[in-house]
């Protein structure tokens, strides 16, 4: 994990430092095994994944800090948040939070308020696109030959070799073009990602939305959007290959096997839930209009984007409340 390159005196980045605590452990695990005289033998079982229990934090617990790591031949970005109080003796949750597109890590992490969550919290940062904007795989402004979801399970990687993470108990969820990312995530690396609650999502055709999307297991979700979003339209836009939100959900509930639709809940003036059950593998299917939303965050308390923003919920309670029932079967 290396922290984000710092400028010297005339504003020029330093050189980053390529080598993780991970890599430097599988050195000196290698230099030990010489100096033993001896070297692993060619039917050798491979080494058991990198585990950060007990190993001192990259920063210090209740803080947000930027790092960078190598995937795909490019420097990625994403901002790591460590709760308060965290020791490295306990497993901890992770959330993976993807910005929309020409938004930014920190500016998520301010809006969404997902670092309130007791959780370690990553906020990947996305590729920028020929507009000068950060974008993701799936959309078709992304940058063509960028591996968002090998991007991902990198960051996972390196998360889980240097922090005290439950790898059954993670998480996605996003913004948007960000939003978009979450499904394509669940269809790839559904052995890796527990549960998605993407917000505004931008459900582009790349993003899974057909028969090419073959998770391993069935994928609990949890979905927000704003009916007056004119930015990823609620009742979709054929133009551009967006679905009707409402038929994305029901697409999800029929993939994970769902057998029976809850009638349409009101739980405040401006918020309907639509719920899909007996699922399988319990693998619910949740889905909350927001009546007159825009491009919006629910509950944020900055700019999330254009419209109207309901107080009536707080997006990052809700979807905590949905994705922590799930973990990964062992």
């Amino acid at each position: 994990m290396n922290p984000a390159r710092r400028r010297d005196a005339a504003g020029r980045k330093e050189p980053a430092l390529k080598v993780t605590s991970a890599r430097l452990r599988t050195v000196l695990a290698a230099a030990l095994l010489a100096l033993a005289g001896g070297a692993a033998p060619a039917h050798a079982a491979p080494a058991a994944a990198a585990d950060g229990c007990g190993a001192a934090p990259p920063q210090a617990p209740g803080t947000s800090t930027d790092h960078t790591l190598t995937s795909g031949d490019r420097e990625r970005g994403y901002r790591l948040h460590l709760p308060d109080g965290y020791t490295g003796e306990e497993r901890l949750p992770v959330v993976l939070a993807f910005h929309g597109r020409g938004n930014a890590a920190a500016t998520t992490e301010e809006f969404s308020k997902l670092s309130t969550l007791p959780a370690i919290v990553a906020y990947p940062e996305g590729v920028v696109d020929d507009e000068g904007k950060q974008a993701w795989q799936g959309a078709p402004y992304s940058v063509p030959g960028v591996d968002d979801v090998a991007f991902a399970g990198d960051l996972l990687d390196e998360l889980q070799a240097e922090l005290c993470t439950d790898e059954r108990r993670v998480y996605a969820t996003g913004k948007s073009n960000g939003a978009g990312l979450t499904a394509l995530l669940a269809c790839r690396l559904s052995d890796r990602i527990a549960a998605i609650a993407p917000v505004a999502g931008a459900f582009y055709p790349g993003t899974g939305t057909g028969q090419d999307c073959a998770p391993s297991r069935p994928v609990p979700v949890l979905e927000f959007h704003g009916t007056g979003d004119t930015t990823i339209p609620y009742a979709g836009d054929a133009d551009r290959g967006l679905p009707a939100v409402r038929d994305w959900a029901a697409g999800w509930a029929g993939r994970n096997g769902c057998e029976a639709q809850v009638p349409d809940r009101t739980t405040a003036p401006d918020i309907t839930v639509a719920r899909w059950t007996d699922c399988d593998r319990d693998a619910e299917v949740r889905h909350i209009a927001v009546t007159d939303g825009g491009h919006t965050w629910p509950g944020a308390d900055s700019y999330s984007g254009g419209g109207y923003v309901t107080q009536s919920i707080e997006a990052h309670d809700v979807l905590w409340d949905f994705v922590r029932r799930y973990a990964l079967p062992r």
